[in-house]
């Protein structure tokens, strides 16, 4: 039986065929970054932040003109610091 690093008779191994976690790709554990609204202070998951009310339209995602806020994208709601100082 030959092993993953073994290779055909005559060739040389291939070691470099086998990887190690995220060893052939550096970014691939990287999370590019979250889309952020123009209202939120963070990207979403940012530690210490969470959702909250859209403070621009109230949490109805529209403003008096009956158009989408904004601030929000019409979500209603925003990615914000929690917490206070």
């Amino acid at each position: 039986m030959n092993s993953p690093a073994s290779s055909f008779p005559g060739q040389a191994p291939r070691i470099f065929d086998e990887s190690v976690a995220g060893e052939e790709d550096p970014g691939a554990a990287v999370e590019p970054p979250a889309a952020t609204r123009p209202g939120d202070e963070a990207p979403a998951g940012t530690p210490g932040t969470g959702e909250k009310q859209c403070s621009h339209c109230g949490g109805t995602g529209r403003v008096a003109s009956g158009e989408p806020c904004t601030q929000c994208q019409g979500t209603g709601k925003v990615t914000a610091g929690l917490g206070g100082g």
